[in-house]
């Protein structure tokens, strides 16, 4: 299992070469992101696993993902790709900080990752590695500095790559923060938890009131995003692993296959074996 560097766990946040951090893993190429915001500049191709949808990414190219995601890297070498993980708290100090942290960035909702292209690379490396270890050399105060808004560029530009037409300027800032929190105990738990008032009672809001905001933020209640979400593990696990359907009904935290089935079969139209 990964440990995490005394770095990231003091100030909650670290910047590494990719092949370093698989040789702390003990050679495992397999990650989960935990409570921590990733941002990967790559500079060599390789190929990701992302909640076990493949992705691949050319040099030249950064991406972001967000908490509780597993990633699992190709056969690169890992030399020119650099990983950037912080926490939330490390980040956050203004309410423009928190939009960004809680924008399409890190909770895409059409795919577990983001993707934008970059320009000057040298720059980027220069600003990654070498000035961040000289600012880390010469005092903690000024490489947290430094390091905050290094990443609030990397975002920014990023930004740039959001259509216009799919930035919700006119949202409410407080409804996109507890979707995105939804979202991510979403991911945590719905092996265990598929009730709303679950997730309302983590965030300390109604059932009613989740909904109406996930209404707002996707047009979806928080019950269909729910279903949605373990839909989704169903079809994925069918398709990518070699478990049997009582065994996958067990995973997604169903009490026997015929309920599983049921449920597959009520808002798909079709029974689990049937997808395969």
């Amino acid at each position: 299992m990964y440990i995490i560097t005394d770095q990231l766990r003091s100030l909650g946040f670290s910047v590494n070469k990719l092949n370093n951090l698989i040789s702390r893993n003990n050679h495992i190429r397999t990650f989960n992101t935990l409570d921590y915001f990733c941002i990967y500049i790559i500079m060599e191709d390789i190929r990701l696993e992302v909640e076990n949808m493949h992705y691949s990414i050319k040099s030249g190219h950064i991406a972001f993902i967000g908490p509780h995601k597993q990633v699992t890297f190709g056969e690169a070498l890992g030399e020119e790709i650099y990983i950037i993980v912080f926490s939330s708290s490390f980040y956050e100090r203004s309410s423009k900080d928190s939009l960004f942290l809680n924008s399409q960035l890190f909770f895409n909702y059409n795919s577990e990752i983001f993707i934008a292209p970059f320009t000057n690379l040298e720059e980027k490396r220069a600003v990654f590695m070498e000035r961040m270890e000289s600012f880390q050399l010469k005092d903690e105060s000024l490489y947290i500095s430094a390091a905050h808004n290094a990443i609030e560029r990397l975002i920014l530009d990023a930004f740039l790559h959001i259509p216009a037409d799919e930035m919700k300027k006119d949202i409410k800032f407080d409804y996109l923060y507890y979707v995105n929190r939804f979202k991510v105990l979403l991911q945590r738990d719905f092996r265990k938890a598929k009730k709303v008032s679950h997730y309302a009672g983590e965030l300390n809001i109604s059932s009613r009131k989740l909904t109406e905001m996930t209404e707002y933020v996707l047009g979806k209640t928080a019950k269909h995003i729910i279903i949605e979400k373990i839909v989704s593990e169903c079809k994925k696990a069918v398709h990518f692993s070699n478990q049997t359907i009582s065994e996958i009904s067990y995973e997604l935290g169903f009490s026997n296959e015929g309920n599983f089935s049921n449920f597959i079969k009520k808002h798909t139209g079709k029974n689990p074996s049937e997808m395969k």
